[in-house]
């Protein structure tokens, strides 16, 4: 689950081309964020976008799969895809992506609650 730090130096410089981004340590792999949104993460050297219905198919006829934490196909994370490794260096082609994942993370933000008054 580590991710090296040249990986890690080169996606967040190739993303941050396109759109500030920070990034989290999340159990062993990072989490990265633009605009306060959560919409990927990287693991083993691999980074995912977050996807939903609509952005999943464009992944998957990429030949790329769903984040599979435990690589035991039996606890997948169907809502982040692998992102193909030539689009990571497509500087035409890589801000479509990132906006795409950005837009999904934006639908898919839950509002705040109202805490509860007592």
């Amino acid at each position: 689950m580590a991710v090296s730090a040249s990986y890690k130096a080169f996606v967040l410089e190739q993303l941050s081309a396109v759109e500030p981004v920070t990034s989290r340590v999340m159990f062993g792999g990072v989490g990265i964020y633009a605009g306060g949104l959560f919409f990927a993460l990287m693991d083993d050297d691999r980074l995912y976008f977050k996807v939903d219905d609509a952005s999943r198919p464009r992944y998957q006829a990429a030949g790329m799969g769903a984040f599979d934490p435990f690589k035991n196909g039996e606890q997948v994370m169907n809502g982040y895809y692998e992102l193909p490794g030539e689009a990571l260096e497509d500087e035409e082609g890589l801000p479509d992506w990132m906006r795409e994942a950005l837009a999904v993370a934006a639908r898919a933000k839950k509002p705040a609650k109202d805490k509860a008054k007592p």
